[in-house]
């Protein structure tokens, strides 16, 4: 995809469409640009829909939320060219780390990255991809751990937007905000209830990670907040152990009428 994913996005719609799912949500990190041709790709498999989502990069003090934004009114101006500058921050971050890997003794071609990266910018998961290739480790995510993540010894900041910040800009849009991943966010119910006073309306409870003790243990932090459960199987082809791919998990029908009910309403607010 054009951030994070190893797929194109015709790639990974064909691959949706043989798993037999009728509506998926395609989101990249920071950027839209896989969106329009996800649904051109997908006008090739009758009955298949392509909601248009984005997942942004927040921060709070010593962490990261990602925000996942869905139904997007994604081709706005002004919304466009937020997400560009973004994009130039995530490719000068991709050079920092890249050096930073090189005086740590792991050296990585910067031309390999960016052809792994395609026509998205780069992310993490391209650099992660460029070590696996250098033999230095076996899956990406072993990368992530000792060197991309936050705690990672290359690991560079990037662009900050605050959580709240990101609400904000989704709902601009159209684009109901729903939390990502948030099973190990410290004091959750508190941030949770912070970020409902913002505009938060969802709230990813089911994930390929997550053991069903902690499926029910969000559904129960959502069901307080009254926010939409939601979820998916957050597939990039990276080729890590576990990995689901498209169609193995996902929300209730239930969960996405009701965001796209939110979507209508933003939308006529505009």
């Amino acid at each position: 995809m054009a951030s994070d994913g190893r797929l194109s996005p015709t790639e990974l719609v064909n691959l949706i469409a043989s798993k037999g799912v009728k509506v998926a949500a395609i989101s990249d990190h920071d950027t839209t640009e896989g969106i329009k041709e996800a649904v051109r790709a997908a006008q090739a498999h009758d009955g298949l829909e392509i909601i248009p989502a984005i997942e942004l990069s927040t921060d709070i003090p010593g962490d990261e939320i990602h925000m996942l934004g869905y139904f997007l009114q994604y081709e706005d101006d002004e919304f466009q060219a937020i997400l560009r500058r973004f994009r130039e921050g995530r490719v000068e971050r991709g050079r920092m780390m890249v050096e930073k890997l090189a005086s740590l003794g792991k050296p990585v071609d910067w031309e390999r990255v960016q052809e792994i990266a395609g026509d998205g910018s780069v992310g993490r998961p391209h650099i992660a991809l460029a070590m696996v290739e250098a033999g230095y480790f076996e899956e990406p995510k072993e990368a992530f751990y000792e060197y991309l993540g936050r705690n990672g010894l290359a690991y560079a900041e990037r662009q900050k937007m605050t959580p709240e910040e990101g609400v904000e800009m989704l709902a601009k849009v159209g684009g109901p905000a729903v939390l990502a991943h948030p099973a190990n966010l410290e004091d959750l119910d508190t941030k949770v209830a912070q970020l409902k006073e913002a505009g938060l309306v969802g709230m990813e409870v089911h994930y390929s990670m997550y053991s069903q003790e902690t499926i029910q243990r969000l559904l129960a932090v959502a069901q307080r907040h009254d926010l939409i459960p939601c979820g998916g199987s957050d597939y990039h082809g990276l080729g890590n152990t576990g990995e689901l791919e498209p169609g193995l998990l996902g929300p209730p029908v239930e969960s996405v009428e009701r965001l796209a009910d939110v979507a209508r309403n933003l939308a006529r607010n505009r």
